[in-house]
């Protein structure tokens, strides 16, 4: 298991840094895990799983859109 600060996790998901935290508040994004007093990381694993559904949203939207064409 490796952990990852949060410009790590920034550069992998292309989110700036207010927006990973307002996802956080949402419960939309992993929550980081506190390594100290005012030192967190995110778990890699958990940050990779999150944009493979963002993927996977996007090729079932994909996939539903271009079914559709082909019916109407």
């Amino acid at each position: 298991m490796r952990l990852i600060k949060l410009k790590e996790v920034m550069d992998s998901t292309g989110l700036g840094r207010s927006t990973i935290y307002n996802y956080i508040a949402d419960a939309t994004f992993p929550k980081p895990v506190s390594l100290g007093a005012r030192a967190v990381a995110w778990v890699e694993s958990e940050v990779q799983d999150w944009i493979l559904e963002r993927i996977e949203e996007r090729d079932l939207h994909s996939t539903g859109a271009s079914h559709q064409m082909i019916i109407n």
